[in-house]
């Protein structure tokens, strides 16, 4: 199995403290099955991207891990202006291998529509967008269509595996299996922090998925799409995402979705399309930066 999205690199973000844990982080996951790690450390407003440290620890645990795992390097990418600015200006930079597949991280609670401009953005960077756990976002949750709406214009969706069987709550676990019986999950991931609250299991979920859609399932999702990630190929053909042309609603019903945040602060709906959104911040903030 191949795990994109992976805190390995120790002393980076709230992933592995130590060097200690790291390795031990990777042994656990090649007890799992796993023979490849994308290492993804955050660049978010808490965890800065430092390039240097980043590459220092990347080529550290490459080197001690050689004869034991595959590691490869890509990004837990959260859509902030000054993430999006410096990832337009830098084609490429934060994606897995630098090869164009980008991992990329919302605010758990709240989503404002304008963040399709800043996925419009990247793709016309160069960057093939992967939506990393939407069953974990509690806008989602609570608006469906959101998610649908980014899969139409051409992102692909990473579910953390251990959310199929309930390690996120009831309703992260209702979500993730309706998403993986319409063929809306293109991969699964361990999102590993540690070895405890968020350890490296893949193989409980991939034999949850193989019992549940069968064995090309379980490989498509743990192997063949990871894959196409790692090596920057072309997508490779998948089954019809069921219900996503024809809008069908998903079951999925978030019960008692209220949040004060939430009240004053615009979200998409069906009707708001990223191409709807004629004057988003984002289209502001770039056609601002072509000024200058």
């Amino acid at each position: 199995m191949i795990d994109i999205h992976h805190h390995l690199l120790y002393g980076i973000d709230d992933g592995a403290h130590d060097l200690e844990m790291s390795l031990a982080m990777a042994k656990t996951a090649a007890a799992e099955g796993v023979t490849h790690i994308v290492c993804t450390p955050h660049a978010s407003e808490r965890f800065p991207w430092r390039e240097s440290l980043v590459q220092e620890r990347f080529a550290e645990l490459s080197e001690l891990l050689k004869d034991q795992m595959e590691l490869s390097l890509g990004c837990d990418f959260h859509v902030t202006a000054s993430n999006v600015i410096d990832a337009a200006a830098n084609p490429l930079r934060y994606s897995i291998n630098g090869k164009g597949y980008l991992l990329v991280e919302f605010s758990s609670m709240s989503i404002p529509p304008q963040v399709g401009d800043a996925l419009s953005q990247l793709q016309l960077a160069g960057y093939t967008i992967i939506i990393t756990h939407p069953e974990r976002y509690q806008a989602v949750l609570g608006q469906p269509e959101m998610l649908a709406e980014w899969m139409r214009i051409g992102c692909l969706v990473q579910v953390t595996a251990s959310s199929l069987y309930g390690r996120f709550g009831s309703s992260a676990e209702t979500f993730s299996n309706e998403l993986l019986e319409r063929n809306w999950i293109h991969f699964l991931a361990s999102d590993a922090h540690n070895l405890t609250m968020r350890p490296p299991h893949l193989k409980k979920g991939y034999d949850y998925v193989m019992q549940k859609a069968g064995e090309e399932t379980a490989q498509r999702l743990y192997v063949t799409n990871p894959r196409a990630a790692v090596d920057g190929a072309p997508w490779p053909e998948q089954p019809d995402p069921l219900g996503l042309r024809e809008r069908k609603p998903m079951k999925f019903q978030m019960k008692k979705f209220t949040s004060p945040s939430t009240k004053s602060t615009r979200t998409y709906s069906g009707k708001d399309t990223p191409n709807a959104i004629k004057t988003g911040f984002f289209k502001r903030l770039f056609s601002r930066s072509r000024k200058d």
